[in-house]
């Protein structure tokens, strides 16, 4: 069966706007149990800024109430950026930067105002240099610096200066599924080809029971006629985009040949005036 290839950003909005879903897949990354999730309001650059690199990176921004094992509760922000360059990593910079300046990440507690924790989940469509598995886990640990012992507790100003994250890279996935997360996460695997890469060829029996309705939902998105659309504009953008990389990785190349020839002319002109001041100060000894 084919459903439609969620490394498109309007896939992805269409299967996460199901809440279901989305605090399935949540729930199954970061390992805790979401009992509520709400997509907070997001500036969907991409659906504007069709000259903007900014059309590169996508964001979905959620509130979540997690229920802990021992039965607490506690409330952080989830942000989900979606990367399809590996030079976007200062747009995630800019955009964690506003989420710990986003006033409306805090909330209120005996008359003062505290921060949710954040927690990041990046899906990369390319592969890092260092690290080669489809998932991974960064935790926070404290320690006393100068025993090197492991602290146990948790504080308000640490927890609110710092946050953990996952890395999802895309490339990584491929026949890997050595656990939960990797069997499911395996629905953005991208085969090494395709007659079209805005649908995937795929076996529902593959995937476990109670995560099929996420199959059955890309199935839905790519029987939407909007959806196939803005796949379409999709690719323009990003070729464009590609294009003007290109034309700009020309013209800097243009620019530092120019330069190092006007260095090498430069030096050229300082031999000849020491060589012109040498044979004058040779002169004048005769």
């Amino acid at each position: 069966m084919q459903i439609a290839n969620p490394v498109y950003d309007v896939v992805f909005k269409y299967l996460m706007a199901d809440n279901s879903i989305a605090k399935k897949i949540i729930s199954l990354i970061i390992g805790e149990e979401i009992e509520s999730l709400d997509l907070q309001p997001t500036e969907y650059s991409n659906d504007a800024e069709k000259g903007n690199r900014s059309l590169t990176v996508y964001r979905l921004d959620f509130a979540a109430t997690v229920r802990l094992p021992d039965g607490r509760r506690k409330r952080i922000i989830i942000e989900i950026q979606k990367a399809k360059f590996s030079t976007d990593i200062m747009r995630f910079r800019n955009y964690l930067g506003r989420q710990y300046s986003n006033k409306n990440n805090v909330y209120e507690q005996e008359g003062r105002a505290k921060a949710f924790p954040i927690l990041s989940i990046y899906f990369l469509g390319h592969r890092l240099e260092n690290i080669h598995v489809p998932v991974t886990r960064v935790e926070r640990k404290y320690y006393d610096n100068a025993t090197g012992e492991e602290l146990s507790g948790r504080e308000e100003f640490i927890e609110s200066l710092t946050h953990d994250s996952f890395v999802i890279q895309i490339p990584e996935l491929r026949s890997k599924r050595r656990n939960l997360p990797e069997q499911v996460l395996a629905v953005f695997e991208q085969p090494a080809s395709a007659s079209t890469p805005h649908f995937l060829d795929i076996s529902e029996e593959d995937y476990p029971t109670e995560y099929r309705e996420i199959i059955r939902r890309l199935i839905k998105a790519a029987s939407e006629p909007q959806v196939r659309k803005t796949m379409d504009v999709e690719d323009e953008i990003i070729e464009e985009l590609g294009s003007l990389e290109r034309i700009i990785a020309v013209r800097d190349q243009t620019i530092d040949d120019q330069k190092r020839e006007l260095d090498e002319k430069d030096k050229a002109l300082d031999d000849q005036k020491k060589l012109i001041e040498e044979l004058k100060r040779q002169l004048g000894k005769k």
